[in-house]
């Protein structure tokens, strides 16, 4: 008996390999991230953070994530493991964004910086902006989730959704 594979399994298996090797993101940058990449911080200043966010999207032609949550939140330290796990998505998602984590603590709340931005329901939370820092989408990582787990397919079509 010989496998057949449906045809979606086949685009998927074949988008995912474009996007991940063709396009050239099978690792990470060659230059260190920004400290606003790294991690939640509650001394920075997302202002100033935000501003060389934008000039570096748009010398590098990509848009912005803005990664909202902290380090008391396991939803958000668990998915700075299910990336660090994956290196390839780690990678996909710092060639199609400059990604800004922005802190959200009891000492720190950020929330004159985050006035600006639709309301937030739950941690973490991420925007999508353009490289000019208007917000263009606004995204519940829970949608990521498969019984539980982020979900390498559903992380990898939102790179792959964004990286247009």
């Amino acid at each position: 008996m010989r496998f057949e594979p449906s045809m979606k399994i086949v685009h998927v298996l074949i988008g995912t390999f474009v996007f991940l090797f063709a396009g050239g993101i099978a690792s990470l940058p060659a230059e260190p991230l920004p400290g606003y990449s790294r991690g939640y911080d509650p001394a920075r200043d997302p202002f100033e953070d935000g501003k060389h966010a934008v000039s570096l999207a748009t010398a590098t032609q990509r848009h912005i994530l803005i990664e909202v949550g902290g380090d008391w939140c396991s939803w958000c330290l668990k998915l700075d493991r299910f990336l660090k796990a994956n290196r390839d998505i780690e990678a996909g998602l710092h060639q199609t964004f400059v990604l800004l984590k922005v802190n959200v603590s009891e000492e720190n709340d950020n929330a004159e910086f985050l006035s600006a931005f639709p309301r937030i329901l739950g941690y973490p939370h991420m925007f999508v902006a353009d490289s000019e820092g208007k917000v263009l989408h606004s995204q519940d990582p829970a949608e990521f989730l498969e019984q539980g787990e982020y979900s390498r397919t559903r992380f990898l079509r939102f790179l792959e959704t964004w990286s247009q």
